[in-house]
């Protein structure tokens, strides 16, 4: 066999594509240029402060506590000398424990008041009896922490105070609430969760409310009552508000200031000395503010560490619908 070539004049001509046009650039209309400049002033505001008294602040106190500064004299470069002292500090070591002991049993005993009172109130009740206790649960947040403290101060004191006269009625001896070691950090712990539980509690009957009823009513008929019915539904589908709830509840214990102070002046001894306490001490005491920044930048550190735990453990543990 012969191979039969085509000639050339005869190939199928292979047509050119045509030229892409060039892009042509969109204008934003009057109307979309209008929507981006409102969006830019309503979050103007914010970006502002969150700028000005927190970017600021941090970045200041972390340039400060590289050096010496009393107000009076002018600021003279130390280095890592103010850390240095830090981690050498015995009542700077003593806060931090005393601080990581409160946070650990404060917003346990603060989360396990609050979601037990918003499982009780999600049940059967009348919605104008459940509007009063979801208000008065609230009040005490509204409050201030150093009034609250100051009538707890004159409550829990051991010769006059109400609450020594309503356990002596009962033939119980007073107890040293604010002087015993042991005793200070129990009662600054109690008057603290008492203020703070309002906001947990509120944020789980909001999460409780957002559970599909079907869901309940069909682990009914499975025969899940009681305690089995809220460990295996209620709080898997309430973890990510329990996640939200810690997170707050950390933060906020790690920075506990008003009710130690108040109550019991960081004492008996250095018993409920925390480390926003050492910070105002140095800073406004010992006039150190080197010091004082120094400490504050481990406690952000501590901060921001144990809240990416907390985050790293909620992909375990956090289920969302």
């Amino acid at each position: 066999m012969t191979n039969t070539q085509v000639p050339n004049s005869q190939a199928p001509a292979v047509r050119p594509r045509p030229a892409t046009p060039p892009a042509v650039a969109v204008r934003p209309s009057v109307r979309d240029r209008g929507a981006r400049l409102l969006a830019a002033l309503f979050l103007a505001p914010t970006v502002v402060g969150i700028v000005v008294f927190t970017v600021v602040p941090i970045t200041g106190s972390i340039v400060l506590s590289l050096f010496h500064w009393n107000v009076i004299d002018p600021p003279r470069f130390a280095g890592g000398a103010n850390y240095r002292t830090t981690f050498t500090d015995s009542t700077v070591l003593v806060s931090f424990r005393n601080t990581l002991l409160f946070m650990v049993l404060a917003v346990a005993l603060q989360l396990l008041i609050a979601l037990s009172l918003a499982l009780a109130l999600n049940g059967r009740m009348p919605v104008w009896l459940r509007s009063v206790f979801r208000s008065a649960f609230f009040f005490p947040l509204v409050l201030s922490a150093a009034s609250i403290s100051v009538v707890m101060k004159y409550l829990f004191n051991q010769d006059f105070g109400v609450v020594n006269w309503l356990i002596g009625l009962v033939g119980v001896a007073p107890v040293p609430w604010l002087t015993s070691e042991h005793a200070a950090m129990a009662t600054v712990i109690l008057v603290y969760v008492w203020q703070q539980f309002g906001f947990s509690f509120l944020l789980f009957v909001g999460g409780l409310n957002n559970i599909p009823k079907e869901i309940h009513e069909a682990a009914a008929l499975d025969g899940a009552t009681g305690l089995r019915k809220h460990l295996g539904i209620t709080l898997p589908l309430l973890s990510p508000t329990l996640l939200v709830a810690s997170v707050v509840a950390i933060i906020n214990a790690l920075q506990v200031f008003e009710q130690p102070y108040v109550l019991t002046d960081g004492g008996p001894g250095d018993a409920t000395r925390t480390v926003v306490m050492v910070i105002y001490e140095r800073a406004f005491e010992q006039l150190d503010f080197g010091e004082a920044s120094a400490v504050g930048v481990l406690l952000f550190v501590l901060i921001m560490a144990v809240t990416a735990v907390q985050f790293r453990l909620s992909r375990r543990f956090v289920h969302y619908q």
